[in-house]
């Protein structure tokens, strides 16, 4: 079902890059550790709700939503790669007012191994004040044009569709899962059994003219509002959210797409965290091979901690949770990234001095603690600043988040290196 775009899609308008330059070189820590080093990212005052993703070759795809006094939301994207740095300057993917600017609900880029670029953002619906769209474009030339557009939900109603996550099928495909609200306003039952009221968890696949397969619905009552996420095991992707129950028990669960179908929700760890109101506040997941590490928030117990569990099977089990941090300063909006070297996560922490962004490292397995880092203090407070975002790749790590500066969103970065 496509659309008629109610944004520019821009060619590229052109952004000054505000610091393209490499970092200045680290010095090895003796122990093995790793160290903190500033990571200038091209986004201009304004910048906010980042992604961050890794392309086919190593190349980093960074993207964020630019709102400045007196101009229109802009959607634009930078890519790194160790070799050149910054490539270019940043482009813009789209411009308009329709264009939702959510804390929570961030735009996604990525890349297929075809060279295309594909980004999902949320659209106004000026039809129905209440609701809003999932847009999905895509660019078969590096980023320059964004000539293909379309709604990933097919539905009209008002509901809310948004929290995506993206994965590449084959050399060409992307699959698409998101929550949507189409159900939300309905009573009792609709004729496929979907509980109506709940938000939905659905996915779909979109080919190389954006033309769509059937929709299939992965859990019929979801958490309103928290993040998913995707990682690809050997035997397909696996797709981790917030699950609802009847109880209102908002523990985290997996499926994952294999011989055709979505396997059966599993719960990642019965935490039992019983709570009314959508946390806003979802998983993440990383995997290699078959090898998956699950990182979440959780207040089970009435104790906020960040939890990590592994599974050897590609989501079939996971292993009992280790807590990462835990306590009354802990905010979670936690990201995750896994190498051959060990296993990481990000999380924030907020007390009466402020906010801090920590990163740790662990074992693959999770077996033991290898490092844990203070990366930075952000002046922001509460959601100004967002989630962080984490990607791992050839002995590295690189994050990115917003911070605010005397009422103005910008974004850091930070790359840990020996």
């Amino acid at each position: 079902m496509h659309m008629r775009p109610r944004v520019a899609l821009a060619l590229a308008l052109p952004l000054l890059a505000a610091c393209a330059r490499q970092p200045e070189p680290t010095v090895v820590a003796a122990n093995g550790d790793y160290r903190v080093q500033v990571w200038p990212l091209p986004a201009a005052a304004g910048a906010a709700s980042p992604d961050l993703s890794l392309a086919p070759g190593g190349r980093l795809l960074l993207s964020w939503m630019s709102r400045q006094p007196g101009r229109r939301n802009a959607l634009q994207f930078a890519s790194w790669s160790r070799d050149g740095g910054w490539q270019s300057q940043p482009r813009t993917i789209a411009v308009g007012q329709s264009l939702v600017a959510n804390w929570a609900d961030v735009p996604h880029l990525r890349a297929t191994p075809d060279g295309a670029l594909w980004v999902q953002w949320l659209q106004a619906d000026p039809g129905n004040p209440s609701g809003y769209h999932a847009v999905l474009a895509r660019s078969r030339d590096g980023g320059m044009r964004w000539e293909q557009m379309t709604r990933i939900n097919d539905d009209a109603g008002p509901g809310e569709h948004g929290f995506a996550a993206l994965w590449p099928i084959g050399g060409d495909r992307l699959g698409v899962a998101w929550l949507d609200g189409r159900a939300q306003g309905m009573a009792g039952h609709d004729h496929a059994g979907v509980h109506a009221g709940a938000m939905q968890l659905r996915t779909n696949a979109f080919d190389m003219d954006l033309g769509r397969g059937s929709d299939a619905v992965v859990d019929a009552a979801t958490c309103d509002c928290c993040q998913t996420d995707v990682a690809m095991t050997d035997r397909g992707p696996l797709l981790v959210y917030r699950d609802r129950g009847e109880d209102e028990v908002r523990d985290i669960a997996s499926a994952r797409f294999e011989g055709g179908r979505w396997t059966s929700p599993t719960t990642v760890h019965v935490d039992g965290w019983q709570v009314s109101a959508c946390p806003v506040n979802g998983p993440a997941v990383a995997a290699r091979g078959n090898a998956a590490v699950v990182a979440w928030y959780s207040e089970a117990g009435g104790t906020p901690s960040v939890r990590l569990a592994r599974s050897t099977d590609a989501g079939d089990r996971y292993a009992a949770p280790v807590v990462v941090d835990q306590g009354v300063a802990v905010t979670g909006q936690v990201d995750v990234a896994l190498d051959g070297d060990q296993a990481w996560v990000a999380w924030l922490r907020e007390d009466a001095t402020g906010q801090t962004l920590m990163l740790a490292r662990s074992a693959p397995d999770l077996s033991k603690p290898l490092q844990r880092i203070e990366v930075a203090r952000p002046a922001g407070r509460g959601h100004a600043t967002g989630s962080p975002r984490l990607v791992a790749d050839g002995g590295s790590a690189w994050l990115v988040w917003t911070d605010v500066a005397d009422g103005v969103a910008h974004l850091q970065g930070a790359q840990l290196v020996r």
